[in-house]
């Protein structure tokens, strides 16, 4: 979208971590936000740093439809939609139940659909940017974290397919990909699966949750500067589809794509010798 405007963002999610600190940012830089929390009393704590906000549960569809008008016609359109709200569940694959992997995929996923698609028709009409907040895990999966990682490649296939739908109405589309910020997230933020298996004792698979806590309050990357990162990045000329943040996002999804063509180049005449003769 350039750098010509000033741009009115519409972000979920916005109590703790990222959406906050993006919140700021935003409001500081001289654009307009609106954010998401899910308790009232959290409204006015924000106005008290000079962030609007609503109570919208992104799980809740007349919620949803409400929050976005309601957003739309405090600030008179909506340029840039910051999907971000979700949450972190881990445990492993054989220990989570159907209904802990629902939860996360509801949040994580369908309600990304459903704000997304609230926000579509407004955007298709003035163009805009929709800022999908991923995680280098939705490019790479990492025992005791299957349920989050399924959670995070669904919104990359999401964003990528909305990328091309919506390139001819002037939309753009980023999948932000962060490493380890020092948020909330691997603390309070963090839910883990219910049961255990004893097979997994000692491992990543079983130990993700302690690991996770015991890494909380210690992550390289700095919120502030992460959400300055996505602001630059919403104002150039020439996004990019995809944006890492962090040296071992980075280093994580380029070690996943050399993996991914090793094999490919390794077996290239196995999958290509599958055609009729």
């Amino acid at each position: 979208m350039g750098t010509e405007k000033t741009r009115r963002w519409f972000i979920t999610g916005v109590s703790t971590g990222f959406g906050r600190e993006l919140a700021r940012t935003v409001v500081r830089s001289g654009d307009i936000a609106v954010g998401t929390v899910r308790k009232a009393a959290q409204v006015g704590e924000l106005a008290g740093e000079g962030i609007a906000a609503i109570v919208m549960d992104v799980n809740d569809p007349a919620a949803v439809e409400a929050g976005v008008l309601a957003a739309r016609d405090q600030m008179g359109g909506i340029d840039v939609l910051v999907n971000n709200a979700g949450f972190g569940m881990v445990g492993a694959v054989e220990a989570l139940s159907l209904d802990e992997v629902r939860a996360v995929m509801e949040t994580n996923f369908f309600g990304v659909w459903r704000v997304t698609q609230a926000v579509i028709p407004l955007m298709r009409a003035t163009g805009g940017t929709i800022v999908m907040i991923s995680s280098m895990a939705g490019q790479i999966g990492m025992a005791g974290a299957g349920a989050y990682c399924a959670s995070k490649f669904a919104l990359e296939g999401l964003a990528e397919s909305l990328g091309e739908e919506l390139a001819p109405f002037g939309v753009d589309v980023l999948i932000v990909e962060p490493g380890a910020f020092r948020t909330d997230f691997a603390g309070r933020s963090m839910q883990g699966a219910e049961a255990s298996v004893d097979a997994y004792a000692g491992m990543q698979a079983g130990e993700a949750k302690n690991w996770a806590a015991a890494y909380h309050g210690t992550q390289p990357g700095d919120p502030a500067k992460g959400a300055r990162a996505i602001l630059d990045v919403v104002r150039a000329s020439n996004p990019p589809r995809r944006l890492a943040l962090g040296a071992d996002a980075v280093d994580g999804i380029l070690t996943k794509l050399d993996h991914v063509k090793r094999d490919l180049e390794t077996w290239r005449a196995t999958s290509l010798d599958t055609a009729f003769s």
